[in-house]
């Protein structure tokens, strides 16, 4: 049976039809309601912004009322890999769903996401038929295959068919997720000639702090500019 993904949603702030869709993917145990609340802060910069936050495909096997985009158990090889896999189909559906709601191209969408869902926003969007405006992700890890061995990188090339404009932000502090997959995920986007960006919050841990909602919301802003003069025009 195909799952089909809803959520909470934003309607463009100007009024106006959506001219660019921001896609929020929630982390581990949470659901859509965690994320949206950030879209509310970026429609000042992104007026002509549609802004949705699906909730994950699965009940979270370690948290009650939470969803989950595949399960962790944190001790498995490979479970991470396997697991973006599974759930690359069912998310690439609902980004196909959501921009046709809109009646948009597939370079007016924008991924953003935190821990897992940060995972799911780089699988998908690094293999999305056309490349998105950007990718944001928060705390998040590249998952390649073999957890990320020497040639893992490499092994991968051959599937990325879209290269948009990355940026990473990572609590310094964080203990859940270390800050030194933000390093070696942008190597890895680096070596795959992936353009990429990175922020380090400092003091702050496995979550999202005003600076780097700062950053990100710039960054976005900054890419549907970039977007606007190539694709729209300006005026």
């Amino acid at each position: 049976m195909t799952r089909m993904l809803d959520g909470p949603r934003l309607a463009p702030k100007s009024g106006r039809p959506a001219r660019r869709l921001v896609v929020f993917l929630h982390g581990y145990g949470a659901d859509g309601h965690d994320l949206i609340d950030i879209g509310r802060m970026w429609q000042e910069q992104m007026p002509d912004a549609a802004f949705v936050s699906p909730h994950a495909p699965f009940p979270c096997g370690q948290a009650p009322v939470g969803r989950e985009w595949f399960p962790l158990t944190f001790r498995e090889p490979g479970e991470r890999w396997r697991g973006v896999n599974a759930a690359a189909p069912v998310l690439n559906d609902f980004l196909d769903q959501e921009l046709a709601r809109h009646g948009l191209p597939g370079e007016a969408l924008a991924l953003v996401g935190f821990s897992q869902g940060t995972m799911m926003a780089l699988h998908v969007g690094l293999r999305r038929n056309t490349a998105p405006m950007a990718i944001v992700g928060y705390s998040g890890i590249f998952v390649l295959p073999n957890d990320g061995g020497p040639e893992a990188a490499e092994a991968v090339e051959p599937e990325i068919s879209a290269r948009p404009p990355v940026l990473l932000l990572h609590g310094a502090d964080d203990d859940l997720i270390p800050v030194q997959a933000l390093f070696l995920a942008a190597d890895a986007l680096a070596a795959l000639s992936v353009p990429v960006e990175w922020h380090l919050s400092h003091g702050i841990g496995h979550g999202i702090d005003e600076d780097g909602l700062r950053h990100g919301g710039a960054f976005l802003a900054k890419a549907a500019g970039r977007s606007a003069g190539a694709r729209f025009g300006r005026g």
